[in-house]
C-alpha cells in the first residue's frame, strides 16, 4: 500500500472524512479522538449507534490516549499478535470515551503491520475505522464500490485497486480468558 498525498495528513487532521485501503479491508475513516468526527461516520455509515467501531493506532502505547490499562496477560497476547490482521476487544471504562464505545464501556483496536499505514496514523493519531459499506452491506473492496456507497459524503478516497483481503480476527479479552468473536485470516485458538 501506498499513500502518497501529503494533503492527506492534514485532511484527516482537520476532522475531515474519507475511505482508504487498512490493513485489511477498505475502510472509512476518521480521528477517533474527535466526537463530531466519530459521529459523521457513524451517520454516513449508517451504523448502528450501539455497536463500537475498531480503533486503528501505530503503537501499542497508543491505547494510553484511551485510558486502557493492560495487565500482564493482555501484553503478552497483544506482542503475540501486533502488529497484525487482530482486533482486541478491550476494557474501557472512561466515562469520557462513551461517544466511541457507545455504552459497552470496551473498545476494539488493531496495531497494523503495514508500515504505511503505521506512520499515517502516528502522524493522524488514532482513526476510528469501520470497513467501507453501509451496516448491513457487503464491504467495498474496490473504491468504485465505496464511491457507489458514499458518493460525495464523504470528502477523500485512496484507491490502491481491488483488496483481496480478510476482516481481521476479533477477539475479546476478559478476566485473562480469549473470546474469539469473528475469525479473519488470522487463526487463534
Amino acid at each position: 500500500m501506498k499513500i502518497k498525498d501529503k494533503n492527506l495528513i492534514k485532511i484527516i487532521q482537520s476532522g475531515r472524512i474519507g475511505v482508504l485501503p487498512t490493513d485489511t479491508l477498505y475502510g472509512l475513516v476518521g480521528l477517533a479522538l474527535n466526537k463530531k468526527t466519530v459521529e459523521r461516520i457513524y451517520k454516513v455509515r449508517k451504523r448502528n449507534p450501539k455497536k463500537p467501531c475498531i480503533i486503528l493506532i501505530s503503537k501499542i502505547n497508543d491505547l494510553k490516549l484511551f485510558d486502557i490499562k493492560l495487565g500482564k496477560f493482555e501484553k503478552e497476547f497483544l506482542q503475540k499478535y501486533w502488529p497484525g490482521e487482530v482486533s482486541v476487544i478491550l476494557d474501557c471504562k472512561n466515562p469520557k470515551f462513551k461517544y466511541l464505545h457507545r455504552g459497552t464501556k470496551s473498545l476494539a483496536f488493531r496495531l497494523p503491520k503495514n508500515k504505511t499505514l503505521q506512520n499515517l496514523i502516528s502522524q493522524t493519531g488514532p482513526l476510528l475505522a469501520p470497513s467501507a459499506n453501509p451496516e448491513g452491506l457487503a464491504p467495498a473492496l474496490k473504491i468504485t464500490e465505496a464511491k457507489k456507497y458514499f458518493g460525495d459524503e464523504v470528502d477523500f478516497y485512496v484507491n490502491i485497486g481491488k483488496l483481496n483481503k480478510k476482516p481481521s480476527t476479533l477477539v475479546k479479552i476478559k478476566d485473562d480468558k480469549i473470546e474469539i468473536l469473528r475469525q479473519g485470516k488470522i487463526k487463534i485458538k
